[in-house]
C-alpha cells in the first residue's frame, strides 16, 4: 500500500472591505508612506470594523469561501484547526464555534497559537492527522483580528499589522505529494521582546492595566527583527540542505509577510529570485496567523501540480520553522 501523505487540495480567502492606507496613518502617528514603506514594504492593510464582529468572522469567511470554490461538503470534515492570536472569547475555542457556523456538524475543533508560527505549526498537525490514516479532511485556517490589539498610537506596530484570513483543506494523498519535511522550533525568551503584558493569568485584566495600555501588543522591533532574518533564513535553507534541493529544484518560496526586508533576507539565504517569492505584504500588512494561506489563496491560479514550496515563518514566543511542501493540483 502506497505511504499516505497529507496534501492540501483547496484553498481560500477573506479579508475585510476596509482599507487603511499609509496615508490614513499619518493622521494618527508621527509617519509618512515612504517611510512605512521604505522599512516595511507595506503600503495598505485591512480593518474589520462593525459591532461584535471578531476573528470568528473572518475564520468563517475564509472557510466559506474555500467550500465554494471546493464545492466541498462541510459534513464531511473531520476536524478544523484555527490558528490564531486574537479567539473571540478566552477559554470558549473560536475553532468549535466555526466549525459549527459553517456546518461541519461532525468534526473536532480546536484553537492553536503560535502567533505569527501558528498556520505554519498547524500544517504539521493537520498532516500528522491525515497521515495517521484515521481523518480524510482536516480544515486548517489561520485568522487573526489584529486591529482588536493594537494601540493605534503606538508607531512602531500600528503601521505593520491587518486584518485578514486564510484557509487550507488536506486530504490523503498516495502520489507523494504534500508534506514532505519539517523543521518547526521555539525559544522562551521570545516573550521579553513581543508580547501582550496584561490579560493573562500572569497579570490578569485590572482597571490599572487598562489605564496603563498593557493590554496592546509590545514589540521591541531591532531585537525581533534581527531574530527573524537569522532564524527563518537558516530553517528555510536547512530544507533545501536537508532534502537535497538547490534554488533550481524550488518553484516558490512562501514567507510569513512581517517585513519586506526580513522576507528579502530569507529569498536571499535560500537562493531564489524575487520571481519565486510570493509575497502580499504591501496589500494586507502582517496578518499573523493569516500570511500564509492568504498567500496560498492569492497566487493559487500561478501554482502547478508538483511544485515545490518552501514555507516559512517566525513569531511570538519565539516559534518559527520551515515546511517543505509538494503541490497536489493544478487550478
Amino acid at each position: 500500500m502506497a505511504k499516505i501523505s497529507a496534501a492540501i487540495t483547496a484553498v481560500g480567502k477573506y479579508v475585510p472591505d476596509y482599507i487603511l492606507t499609509n496615508k490614513e496613518l499619518e493622521t494618527y502617528v508621527d509617519t509618512n508612506d515612504e517611510w512605512i514603506t521604505s522599512r516595511t514594504g507595506i503600503k495598505e492593510r485591512r480593518i474589520l470594523k462593525g459591532e461584535g464582529l471578531g476573528t470568528s468572522y473572518l475564520a468563517i469567511k475564509s472557510a466559506e469561501d474555500l467550500i465554494a470554490k471546493g464545492n466541498i461538503d462541510p459534513s464531511e470534515i473531520d476536524m478544523v484547526i484555527v490558528g490564531t492570536a486574537t479567539p473571540d472569547l478566552p477559554v470558549a475555542s473560536t475553532a468549535a464555534y466555526v466549525a459549527s457556523e459553517i456546518g461541519a456538524v461532525n468534526a473536532f475543533a480546536y484553537d492553536l497559537q503560535a502567533a505569527c508560527s501558528s498556520f505554519l505549526y498547524g500544517m504539521s498537525t493537520a498532516a500528522s492527522y491525515i497521515e495517521s490514516g484515521r481523518y480524510k479532511k482536516v480544515l486548517l485556517i489561520g485568522a487573526d483580528k489584529m486591529s482588536s490589539i493594537i494601540d493605534y498610537k503606538d508607531r512602531a506596530t500600528c503601521i505593520i499589522f491587518g486584518d485578514g484570513a486564510g484557509a487550507a483543506l488536506f486530504e490523503p494523498n498516495e502520489e507523494g505529494l504534500g508534506l514532505q519535511d519539517e523543521y518547526l522550533r521555539s525559544d522562551g525568551v521570545g516573550r521579553d521582546f513581543l508580547r501582550i503584558e496584561a490579560g493573562g493569568s500572569l497579570m490578569p485584566t485590572t482597571l490599572e492595566t487598562v489605564q496603563a495600555n498593557k493590554h496592546f501588543v509590545y514589540q521591541e522591533g531591532k531585537t525581533v527583527f534581527k531574530y527573524a532574518v537569522s532564524n527563518m533564513a537558516e530553517v528555510s535553507e536547512k530544507m533545501l540542505t536537508r532534502n537535497n534541493l538547490t534554488e533550481k529544484d524550488i518553484q516558490w518560496l512562501v514567507p510569513h509577510q512581517a517585513n519586506k526586508r526580513i522576507i528579502e533576507a530569507t529569498a536571499n539565504r535560500v537562493g531564489v529570485g524575487s520571481e519565486k517569492v510570493m509575497m502580499n505584504i504591501q496589500k494586507y500588512g502582517n496578518t499573523t496567523s493569516g500570511t500564509l494561506p492568504l498567500l496560498l489563496a492569492d497566487y493559487e491560479n500561478q501554482l502547478k501540480k508538483g511544485d515545490n514550496l518552501i514555507f516559512a515563518a517566525f513569531g511570538g514566543g519565539f516559534t518559527w520553522g520551515a515546511i517543505y511542501l509538494k503541490w497536489a493540483y493544478n487550478s
